[in-house]
């Protein structure tokens, strides 16, 4: 039976994927039942080498379905299925070596999807050296990461969920539907001249003549440092140097520009993975944090919860099924649970797993009892257990000396301990 089930996992997705967190100590992915989480190590889906690009792709392509986007996306002849066009940009730089020229090739996995290259060169150098999607690198590692993280397959795609009734599905494209039209976008990489230029011949030919102030300025020509400063980021709020691309968002408004590297999400603060965002209230937002800002999030299965019924505990929301044990699942309305790491955990599984060993008797303190705790080193609160190490004194409410894991009540005791 054992190897029928370990037969069928390898049909799911990433199965045997490595942990980038915990190398060689998980033995490769494998997907919990109903959390976004592998079995072997408790690490999230994000963690793993799980998705491959051609996944990828068809997850973006499906977001920009049905949205302007469209010309981001290409169908397969084959399925229909909507793949994202990513722009991949290869880099040929010669390098003078002692004899010959050799080429030294690199790769951006992706960049912005703009016809002038030198543009997109410049926007990449303007991103933080560690977040370059370029193959092969920690940066094409956290592009990978934040696709994961920020757009979640779960968060627009009712089939990717676990067991949604009739209902939820019908809210849930709803809900999709609803952020397409008002919120998604992707942002746009332009030189500030550019869209001013533009901006001040709309205006001109709507108003007579009467152009916008910015435009204006652009328009008389004034001196360098002065033009530079008339752009400032909407982020950072510093200026922008002049001839640097900034990114501009279709649904913030052409007035509002970012530097690259300040183009992120308001709430967990990483770079809007492919400058994909969610326009809302003034903010920028990544598809996760954008979800969490509309609908509660389950702390269990991380899945939008659509059902009017749900529990909340330990300031986290939870399908009411899925208040569950981390360790083995069990489910823990009106149980005694214990939190650890943010996670809850039951108390038979707490004692076995997760609780302090007492130093006296070395059994395992229960939750519930008081203890004391020194450094890294605990003792039941009894008579029986917090005891000098020499002379079996009771220290509970007496002052102690602590030496390693033994205690002790004086000078005395310790000196003949120690020697």
């Amino acid at each position: 039976i054992n190897l029928k089930s370990k037969m069928g996992l390898g049909h799911e997705q990433g199965f045997g994927a490595p942990c980038l967190k915990c190398k060689d100590k998980c033995e490769g992915f494998e997907l919990h039942f109903w959390r976004k989480i592998c079995r072997n190590c408790k690490c999230g889906q994000e963690e793993h080498d799980v998705l491959t690009s051609n996944e990828e792709d068809r997850k973006v392509g499906k977001l920009f379905e049905d949205t302007k986007y469209t010309t981001l996306i290409a169908k397969l002849k084959n399925d229909g299925i909507p793949m994202y066009k990513r722009n991949v940009m290869i880099l040929t730089n010669p390098v003078p070596a002692k004899k010959n020229i050799s080429i030294n090739t690199v790769t951006y996995e992706w960049a912005p999807p703009v016809q002038n290259q030198t543009l997109a060169r410049q926007y990449m150098q303007m991103l933080p050296k560690e977040k370059q999607p370029v193959a092969g690198s920690e940066g094409a590692q956290y592009r990978k990461k934040q696709l994961a993280k920020q757009l979640p397959a779960h968060d627009q795609d009712p089939s990717k969920c676990h067991e949604l009734s009739p209902s939820e599905v019908k809210q849930m494209e709803q809900f999709v539907k609803k952020y397409k039209s008002e919120a998604l976008g992707v942002g746009d990489v332009k030189l500030p001249g550019e869209v001013e230029t533009k901006a001040a011949d709309k205006n001109n030919v709507n108003n007579g003549d009467r152009g916008t102030s910015a435009a204006v300025g652009a328009m008389e020509g004034k001196p360098g440092d002065q033009k530079a400063s008339q752009y400032c980021c909407y982020r950072c709020k510093l200026n922008m140097k002049e001839g640097d691309p900034a990114v501009y968002a279709e649904r913030a408004g052409y007035d509002k520009l970012w530097h690259p590297a300040c183009f992120v999400c308001c709430t967990c603060s990483e770079l809007l993975v492919d400058m994909i965002y969610f326009w809302k209230n003034g903010d920028l937002y990544c598809g996760r944090h954008y979800c969490d800002s509309e609908k509660p999030r389950c702390a269990g299965c991380d899945e939008l919860i659509f059902s009017n019924e749900y529990t909340q505990a330990e300031g986290q929301n939870w399908h009411l099924k899925h208040f569950c044990c981390f360790d083995c699942d069990c489910v823990l309305a009106g149980e005694i649970y214990v939190m650890v790491n943010d996670k809850p955990v039951c108390k038979p599984c707490y004692v076995k797993n997760h609780a302090a060993i007492c130093q006296g008797c070395h059994n395992a303190i229960d939750p519930e009892v008081q203890r004391v705790t020194y450094n890294n080193f605990n003792w039941h609160a009894t008579q029986e257990c917090f005891l000098c190490s020499c002379c079996s004194k009771c220290l509970i409410g007496q002052k102690f000396m602590p030496i390693e894991g033994m205690v002790f009540c004086s000078v005395e005791c310790k000196k003949k301990m120690m020697s």
